[in-house]
């Protein structure tokens, strides 16, 4: 098989090599949806084995369609966020079946295949200015530099809204909780990524986690890492006492219920499904191809309509499969900032999808405070977005601004766009600029936005 010739390795100044790494960090810096998803999907009811081979599968099938429609080294994956949205506020708040709300996911996927045939995603994404593009990326990395340190517990909840951990209060008898132990360590992998990222060590972010990883192990095995289930605190070390074997897909397969769709309450549901996939997967897009510079002169990022069609069959057949809407991840920025920039990582991270169906019990081990630090220092690489933003101009900088702390500050990547687009129009019209900077679509968003807030 000539590598060179499927992905045009030389044209994007990449190999073999580089792109197989890329793949492997990606899919190590993602491999935690693989236990989260089956937890925040088993509190609807659904099986958790069945989650999780869902969850595998659709993640295989739709970054492989990544790599064929559109060679780019982006995977995908059950979304964060879209999960809970699936759990908490559909399900148990609104009290449909997991079944419909399956359903809601997989008329989304259909609607997006055809949004995808037609040229309405690509529009979109191209209306949206340079700048504000490049406030995307930064936005997203401080977002997930946040998530990972809410993951590995640095960040915790106060009467502060956030706080840093409370060490002293993790002190008991002059030994360390299990949880003491984890923060630490994480602050001391995003320390040891960063050195390594310095030193241009090849894979520094996947080494990163790595270390992090075995050092947890160490604490483990001396007895400084306790395990404690009630604190989140397991075993760190794979468990094959169960044997290899593949969960059965039959409790969630083919499980979607279409009786309620011609209710007003399940057209809402769809449509905010559909919203917040649409503009997450637009801002990952945005903000990963402008920091591996893959967007053209103006804007633009070439086959964008390949990726956005995989992104749309993936969504459709992970509902079908038994898993809720899937999407672009964000993590794909850590094979990014690796080097990967065709679709050869992204098959190399759906052929880790493929395996860790059998080597589930590794993967499952890796806990979030190895994966933190990863995310943390992918956070800075994505920052240096903001040297193109042009402060100069205040009608560009403001709302590149609005956007940027949007995103951490209402934990949404979707937010942060809407906040940037109707700041832009207003900012423009207010400075009489619209006529020459605000396109016909900038103020079909803007005000789909602002319906969309007073309606949902």
């Amino acid at each position: 098989m000539n590598m060179e010739k499927m992905f045009h390795l030389k044209e994007r100044h990449t190999d073999v090599k580089t792109e197989v790494l890329a793949g492997i960090t990606t899919f190590m810096t993602m491999a935690y949806i693989l236990a989260v998803n089956p937890n925040i999907l088993g509190a609807t009811g659904m099986d958790s084995g069945a989650v999780f081979t869902a969850t595998a599968l659709a993640s295989l099938i739709a970054t492989l369609l990544m790599a064929v429609f559109a060679n780019y080294p982006f995977v995908l994956a059950p979304g964060m966020g879209l999960n809970a949205y699936f759990a908490y506020t559909v399900v148990l708040q609104m009290g449909y079946t997991w079944q419909t709300a399956l359903a809601a996911v997989f008329i989304e996927g259909i609607i997006f295949i055809i949004l995808s045939l037609t040229n309405v995603r690509e529009a979109i994404f191209n209306a949206i200015p340079m700048n504000l593009k490049h406030a995307v990326s930064v936005g997203i990395g401080i977002f997930i530099a946040f998530i990972g340190m809410q993951n590995a517990k640095i960040v915790v909840d106060s009467a502060t809204l956030v706080s840093l951990y409370s060490f002293k209060g993790s002190v008991e008898g002059g030994v360390f909780f299990s949880e003491g132990i984890t923060v630490l360590l994480a602050l001391l992998g995003i320390l040891i990524t960063g050195i390594l990222l310095i030193k241009k060590v090849k894979g520094n972010i996947l080494w990163g986690i790595l270390i992090t990883w075995v050092l947890g192990i160490l604490c483990q095995v001396t007895g400084l890492y306790k395990i404690n289930p009630d604190l989140g605190c397991f075993s760190l070390l794979p468990d094959f006492s169960g044997g290899i074997s593949v969960p059965s897909l039959a409790p969630t397969l083919m499980q979607m219920d279409f009786k309620g769709i011609l209710t007003l309450d399940f057209f809402v549901v769809m449509f905010a499904f559909l919203f917040v996939d649409l503009f997450d997967t637009l801002g990952t897009l945005i903000g990963v191809a402008s920091k591996a510079d893959m967007l053209d002169g103006e804007g633009r990022l070439p086959g964008i309509r390949g990726a956005l069609m995989a992104d749309a069959i993936g969504t459709s057949v992970g509902a079908v499969l038994g898993t809720s809407t899937t999407t672009t991840f964000v993590e794909s920025a850590s094979g990014v900032a690796e080097g990967g920039r065709t679709g050869l990582t992204a098959v190399t991270a759906a052929v880790l999808f493929g395996l860790s169906l059998f080597l589930s019990p590794i993967f499952l081990a890796i806990p979030s405070f190895a994966t933190a630090p990863a995310l943390v220092v992918v956070g800075f690489l994505m920052m240096t977005s903001i040297t193109k933003i042009d402060f100069e101009d205040y009608t560009e900088a403001i709302p590149a601004y609005i956007a940027i702390i949007a995103m951490p500050f209402m934990y949404s990547i979707s937010e942060g766009i809407a906040m940037g687009v109707i700041s832009y129009v207003v900012v423009n019209l207010a400075a009489g600029n619209s006529s020459k900077k605000i396109s016909p679509l900038m103020y079909v968003l803007a005000l789909l936005f602002v319906v969309k807030y007073i309606m949902l």
